[in-house]
């Protein structure tokens, strides 16, 4: 952590990098299929567009007309055989079907292996970002005992200001337990 002149300075600092993986995590969450369809599914499909690596939903508009199906249709007519097979190599184990006008995405249903092989994931990813903000509190720590032996803050000052830090971090890991919950619940809907 840069060098900070005051305990308040750090606990800001540490919101404001607690934050930044809480939304990683809310991110990270919404790119795992859950058998809905949803256009973030294929946020992350890049399309060979004249050799230039390319983001679908900037090539292509994208909706969902049902819970079961994403509906994209390329602006250039030209690009759909590109963006179906950009579809079908980004391992999403999505078939598209290309009509010659649009490209219908249906979502297959969850198979239960496949819903705790998810479920499974949820808790990969969220143990990741608990890491990360572990690690965001303990360089935190560092620079609140820091400020304490440059004499930049008494004794209470480091003491109270760890203990705020204890609360911020337990109030960040709750936000990441509740947001895995949520994921975990909807994957397992059935």
């Amino acid at each position: 952590m840069q060098n900070v002149a005051t305990i308040k300075d750090a606990l800001a600092l540490t919101r404001t990098r607690m934050d930044k993986t809480v939304e990683d995590f809310r991110r990270e969450l919404s790119h795992i299929r859950t058998g809905r369809a949803s256009v973030s599914l294929l946020e992350d499909v890049k399309v060979d567009y004249y050799g230039q690596a390319t983001p679908l939903n900037a090539l292509a508009k994208l909706a969902t007309p049902d819970p079961t199906l994403i509906v994209v249709q390329p602006f250039d007519p030209s690009m759909m055989q590109a963006v179906e097979k950009a579809i079908r190599a980004g391992e999403l184990g999505l078939n598209p079907v290309n009509d010659g006008k649009i490209i219908r995405v249906p979502i297959p249903p969850l198979t239960e292996e496949r819903r705790k092989d998810l479920v499974k994931h949820v808790h990969t990813v969220l143990e990741n970002h608990k890491t990360a903000l572990r690690n965001i509190r303990r360089d935190s720590k560092e620079a609140i005992e820091r400020l304490f032996k440059d004499k930049k803050a008494s004794e209470d000052d480091k003491v109270h200001g760890v203990k705020d830090l204890d609360k911020v971090t337990h109030d960040y890991t709750e936000k990441l337990d509740s947001f895995s919950k949520a994921k975990e619940k909807e994957i397992m809907e059935i």
